[in-house]
């Protein structure tokens, strides 16, 4: 049925623009330019953003983040495994799905630290790279109280998947 729905989508929707009399090509090469323009307005705040990523992550920053920061998860019970993932997660969705993928290598998928880091990965966002994206898109250049309360979002996200997996899983 899935292979289906896609291809139906697509003929639905020139079966609407045929009824309706719309120029659907034109108008799929509108949308397409007006959205690569976008994409071109974006991309130098993207590219930074990567770069500073693979800099954090090459210069060890987030390991000592994590060893710094270990006494006060350990303290909230948060698994120190999943320390890093918490660091990335707001900045790179790649990133921390590499991160992801580290640790499900080295502890269990089915250990503490390997279902919250799931948790996390689940019901988190990259906090930093949605505001770029979208304020971006839209021009918005205060961003006045967001990226504060979507951190403050992430971390709640991050303790109470520690503690929901305690709860129900643990």
């Amino acid at each position: 049925m899935s292979d289906f729905v896609i291809p139906l989508f697509i003929a639905l929707i020139a079966a609407a623009g045929l009824i309706k009399r719309v120029d659907i090509f034109g108008e799929f090469i509108e949308g397409a330019r007006e959205n690569l323009k976008a994409a071109f307005e974006i991309l130098p705040a993207l590219i930074a953003l990567m770069t500073a990523i693979g800099m954090f992550k090459a210069s060890g920053a987030a390991d000592i983040i994590a060893f710094a920061l270990s006494p006060l998860t350990e303290l909230l019970g948060f698994p120190k495994e999943c320390i890093p993932l918490a660091i990335i997660r707001p900045v790179s969705g790649s990133g921390a799905l590499a991160v992801y993928e580290s640790i499900l290598r080295e502890v269990s998928p089915d250990s503490f630290p390997g279902r919250v880091a799931s948790v996390i990965i689940g019901s988190t966002e990259t906090t930093f790279y949605t505001v770029a994206v979208y304020y971006g898109i839209t021009k918005v250049k205060k961003t006045r109280h967001a990226i504060a309360s979507s951190l403050t979002a992430d971390f709640t996200g991050f303790i109470l998947s520690a503690l929901t997996v305690r709860l129900f899983l643990g």
